[in-house]
């Protein structure tokens, strides 16, 4: 008996009728619907008279659902993985099983479709030859500051999911971090009844949702502009300055290899002025 497909299901993120003729034929056709919640799943599938059975996968049964769902794909039987909204693994459950799978030899098929990510890069209207998604900021004010630093300097247009009740301190964060002048775009509730997309830099942004409670419902997606490419331009430094500080706290050669590349100097060098700092 042949192994059975996992297929991975883009589902609507929004308006039912966004759902692909393949989505919804490949949803009546597999034995079993593995949904991020059956409940929420349920009045998109009710809307396209699918009556497959579901089963309940997310973030925490994925372990206690793996050998399970396994065992029905070796067994033969053929499953769709679907998410609430979107595409699966994309912030959402379902990387699990899809490794599981894809590690044992198994067939995958991923069934295109709707991405928020994706919808709102194309209409945000911010460079997308090169974006970098960053999926949802931590919770934590101190935790998601510290996530956010490394992306200070990134190139790349800047791609992040948060909720109606995050979205506020995390527009906040972002401000302070990249700048107030830096230019932004929040997305919000895309494709459904309230969609709105608000342009312009992020301490804009930061007011006009902060004092606007509309603008705190439902789901959005925040786009940053990537940061502008460094002039080049050296920062001149005091090389015997920088050996001493560094020679307070570390090793020689540690401190001598460090300061090479702060500096630029060659590491024979800067050996020997640390050595004579070091004599003294």
């Amino acid at each position: 008996m042949s192994k059975g497909v996992l297929y991975v299901v883009a589902t609507p993120i929004g308006n039912l009728d966004d759902f692909s003729a393949r989505g919804v034929e490949t949803l009546r056709q597999v034995d079993l619907i593995a949904a991020e919640d059956t409940r929420h799943s349920r009045p998109l599938l009710r809307h396209y008279g699918i009556d497959t059975p579901m089963r309940a996968l997310h973030q925490y049964n994925e372990q206690a659902q793996l050998a399970s769902l396994l065992a029905s794909l070796d067994a033969g039987q053929s499953i769709a993985l679907i998410s609430d909204a979107g595409t699966p693994l994309i912030s959402d459950p379902g990387f699990p099983l899809v490794r599981a799978v894809a590690e044992q030899g198994g067939r995958i098929v991923p069934v295109p479709g709707a991405s928020a990510m994706v919808c709102a890069l194309s209409a945000a209207g911010l460079p997308t030859d090169r974006f970098l998604f960053a999926g949802f900021p931590p919770r934590g004010a101190a935790q998601r500051r510290a996530w956010l630093q490394p992306l200070v300097h990134q190139a790349s247009t800047l791609v992040f999911y948060e909720s109606g009740h995050r979205v506020v301190d995390s527009l906040a964060d972002m401000a302070r971090l990249f700048g107030v002048s830096r230019q932004g775009v929040v997305a919000r509730e895309l494709t459904k009844l309230h969609e709105t997309f608000l342009r312009g830099d992020l301490e804009t942004l930061f007011d006009r949702v902060r004092q606007d409670t509309n603008q705190q419902k439902g789901e959005f997606v925040i786009l940053i502009a990537g940061a502008e490419p460094e002039t080049g331009r050296r920062i001149e430094v005091d090389v015997e300055q920088l050996l001493a500080t560094l020679l307070a706290e570390l090793p020689l050669k540690q401190a001598v290899a460090l300061a090479a590349r702060i500096s630029g100097d060659k590491k024979n060098k800067l050996y020997k002025q640390a050595l004579e700092i070091a004599g003294d």
